[in-house]
């Protein structure tokens, strides 16, 4: 099994809390996570309809089951379980008793708002980070990490992506959109997802993908709150000091998963990625991704953001810490480091109180720099470090 940056959080959390919940996309690994983690609790996985019918016709018998707690696999497919766990844990007292997985955000979030509040410590879990994974595929190159992605299951069988995209695709953020919001033409909400795939690392116009897509705006809006609730994909704030210019309050979209992007974009194969316009876009959304990992990974906030003026100056990537900017990182997806690549970091630089600069590019070697930190894309986990130290 591959190590998870985010395991050693587990027990710290079931020290806190009679509940941990561990959250994230569908086969990102939260149930192996959960399974290695605690070896010794039971396991009931309310995907199985016995089970199921078990948790929701007699909440109480079910979890009698389990007088020293356990694993609950997609808990919420029996929401009224939730109201029978505070009462169990209220009179049990005991920390670390249960451990729960759910896989669609607004449903699991909501239950535990209303009945488990203070109760439990929640795990944001995504799919691998490159440093978690880059050692099983040490020949691979950066075109090849970004049509894979990193599903587990696409690192531990051999299955192309192509298929298990497709696959995905079918079996669960179609049956998301079903379940949350009713979504009936699954046609249109396919073409919706190409079009959320190909502006990946753009500034979101929801008018406008809502105009190519032949649906209303709010439409739209609801559903990129599915994709946003399956772990799709994320919206990136934009940073909101304008250091004397005016900024767009428009976030960026990203997908969770470049692989998966990619694949939905019509990328059939590495080598396509070696040119063309998706490969800076796939790069940039490979690299904000990395970031988003490594902050919930360690259960620290994300404070990440973006910078963006009237004029169009942008700045892909800020690391803040509350009101402080504490570094500004580029993405370029080219082999070779261009001189016109560090200016912009240097303005605004100057503007935002010198915060670190650093620039992640596609090719392998570092580059010491004056007053930017030039790393290549295998190097991500120490640009990540020095953006957060």
């Amino acid at each position: 099994m591959i190590t998870r940056q985010a395991a050693p959080r587990l027990p710290e959390l079931a020290g806190y809390y009679p509940i941990v919940a561990i959250t994230g996309p569908r086969q990102s690994g939260k149930t192996t996570l959960a399974r290695a983690t605690f070896p010794d609790k039971p396991y009931a996985s309310l995907e199985d309809p016995d089970v199921r019918l078990l948790a929701t016709a007699d909440p109480r018998g079910f979890l009698a089951q389990y007088p020293d707690g356990a694993i609950i696999d997609e808990v919420q497919r029996a929401p009224d379980l939730f109201s029978y766990l505070q009462t169990r844990v209220d009179g049990d007292r005991r920390t670390g008793l249960f451990v729960l997985t759910g896989s669609q955000r607004f449903g699991l979030m909501e239950k535990i708002s209303q009945s488990l509040a203070g109760r439990v410590g929640l795990l944001h879990l995504l799919p691998f980070a490159f440093d978690e994974i880059a050692a099983a595929r040490p020949n691979d190159g950066l075109e090849d990490w970004l049509w894979r992605g990193f599903y587990p299951p696409l690192h531990d069988r051999a299955i192309p992506p192509h298929v298990w995209f497709a696959d995905y695709l079918a079996t669960y953020v179609e049956r998301d959109a079903r379940s949350l919001l009713q979504v009936r033409d699954l046609d249109s909400f396919h073409r919706f997802v190409l079009m959320c795939a190909a502006r990946s690392g753009q500034l979101l116009n929801l008018s406008a993908l809502a105009a190519d897509c032949g649906i209303t705006h709010n439409t739209a809006h609801a559903w990129i709150g599915v994709l946003e609730a399956s772990y799709i994909v994320m919206r990136l704030t934009p940073f909101h000091r304008n250091f004397g210019k005016r900024l767009t309050k428009t976030p960026k979209l990203y997908f969770l998963d470049p692989g998966l992007a990619a694949w939905l974009a019509g990328v059939r194969a590495a080598r396509e990625l070696s040119v063309g316009s998706l490969r800076g876009p796939l790069f940039e959304t490979w690299v904000v991704g990395e970031f988003l990992k490594r902050r919930r990974n360690a259960l620290r906030p994300e404070e990440l953001h973006f910078w963006r003026d009237s004029a169009g100056n942008e700045i892909d990537l800020l690391v803040t810490r509350g009101e402080e900017i504490v570094a500004a990182v580029e993405c370029k997806s080219g082999r070779t480091v261009a001189e016109d690549w560090l200016p912009p970091l240097a303005r605004f630089a100057a503007l935002a109180g010198e915060p670190r600069r650093v620039l992640i590019y596609g090719g392998d070697a570092d580059q010491p720099r004056t007053d930017t930190s030039v790393f290549g894309w295998r190097a991500i986990g120490r640009a990540m470090d020095f953006a957060f130290d």
